[in-house]
């Protein structure tokens, strides 16, 4: 446990990443968290917003010598990245849907995790694919459901863009625009906790009051 929440230290502190393997490990990381579902367990929404940061506060050129041609250029890789992941979710969903629908736990994949993505699915048909991007575990599992039930692939292509340039753009904007700040610099750890809670509060406090809604009426 200690080992992998050191993990975690490590993927939201700006200088580690810098040091091993710099933004081409967070295209990485993207693509396994939104394409294998072993990859729930990492950090997508910091990452992002770390990101950002990483490009404000660069000493070098990173790639280029504009930090504005920089953020582009980064966010439309990490679009790329998280977009091919969920076409391999999608893609193993599809393939494999009969090992995803069994009723047990395996060592490698939880029903529970298989029925969040489900419910999330029923409950917002192809908008899911957009908004499930802000809630962990869910964006993991969304496209391997998806997949599974054999969503249309254009409405799929379709909303997984879509999500994808939302997700990226307003996480790596974010952390560019605030992250020359001293302050948020010196209380990284609260902003990376407050970002989580931003983007993910909405949709969990909406789900909430239509399943009491739901209950009610039953």
């Amino acid at each position: 446990m200690d080992a992998i929440l050191e993990s975690f230290q490590h993927l939201l502190d700006p200088d580690w990443i810098m040091q091993n393997g710099g933004l081409y490990l967070v295209l990485l990381i993207l693509f396994i968290e939104t394409g294998v579902f072993f990859g729930f367990f990492l950090p997508g929404d910091p990452l992002l917003f770390v990101s950002g940061m990483v490009i404000a506060t660069a000493d070098e050129a990173y790639p280029f010598s504009s930090e504005i041609v920089n953020l582009l250029f980064w966010m439309l890789l990490f679009m790329g990245s998280t977009i091919s992941g969920y076409f391999l979710g999608y893609w193993t969903g599809n393939k494999f849907s009969h090992v995803f629908n069994r009723k047990e736990d395996t060592w490698f994949l939880k029903r529970k995790h298989m029925d969040a993505g489900n419910e999330f699915y029923a409950s917002k048909g192809g908008f899911a694919i957009t908004i499930a991007r802000f809630l962990p575990i869910v964006r993991t599992f969304a496209p391997i459901v998806a997949g599974t039930v054999k969503m249309d692939y254009k409405k799929f292509v379709f909303f997984n863009v879509v999500g994808a340039v939302i997700w990226v753009g307003v996480l790596t904007s974010l952390g560019y625009i605030l992250g020359d700040n001293p302050w948020v610099k010196s209380n990284l750890e609260y902003v990376i906790l407050g970002i989580v809670l931003l983007v993910t509060l909405p949709v969990i406090v909406k789900l909430i009051f239509k399943k009491k809604k739901t209950v009610n009426e039953l």
